[in-house]
């Protein structure tokens, strides 16, 4: 079937406010325009028009996690945030911290997290973070034991407003934790003071 370029730019638009998630063009190719005969290239080209034609809006369309989904501008957030009641969880320094080197320095096993921290770290941090979907077990370290190697994922991503990994800002010390997340809603980066206690006997994690 046929499907002409305004009739394209419709389709997806209301596709990907439906589905209301990070959405792939393969994704797109698959579903929603599977019975028509459109080539990825015209996909993307019908994309970038929608993304002209939502700039200077309260909403804009982003490329994130290697899809595209609509979001509102940064600039509304706090005043959007009134519309949720329940309060998105808060993270403290030492989860923070260990979401960096995991993201920074990827695939890492729990020891290189413990390494570059100078602090063990809690078992609950790395089930928080897992349990948010973003980091995962992506690989075991072929040493004795074969501690498992942890890595970031599409969830990540999307969250952060990243297209891929090496999209992630130069980080120079641990201070630049909170300009990288710290504006994140449900992110906090109160230093927590650890060192050289585990994190399972600092509170408030």
């Amino acid at each position: 079937m046929q499907i002409n370029p305004d009739q394209l730019k419709q389709l997806i638009e209301a596709s990907l406010f439906v589905m209301a998630r990070t959405v792939s063009i393969k994704h797109l190719n698959e579903s929603v325009l599977a019975n028509f005969s459109v080539s990825r290239a015209k996909v993307k080209a019908a994309i970038e028009e929608l993304q002209q034609d939502y700039q200077g809006r309260g909403i804009e369309l982003v490329k994130v996690a290697g899809g595209y989904r609509f979001q509102s501008i940064e600039t509304l957030s706090p005043y959007l945030q009134t519309l949720w009641q329940e309060k998105a969880p808060r993270y403290s320094r030492a989860t923070l911290e260990t979401l960096a080197v995991i993201a920074y320095r990827q695939p890492v096993t729990r020891a290189d997290i413990e390494f570059v921290r100078g602090v063990a770290v809690g078992s609950h941090i790395i089930k928080s973070l897992s349990d948010r979907h973003w980091i995962k077990i992506v690989g075991h370290k072929e040493v004795p034991g074969r501690p498992a190697l942890y890595g970031t994922t599409n969830e990540f991503l999307a969250y952060f407003g990243l297209d891929r990994i090496a999209d992630l800002p130069p980080l120079s010390d641990a201070e630049s934790l909170a300009a990288l997340f710290g504006q994140t809603q449900g992110v906090e980066s109160t230093p927590d003071n650890t060192a050289p206690k585990t994190d399972e006997e600092s509170t408030n994690e």
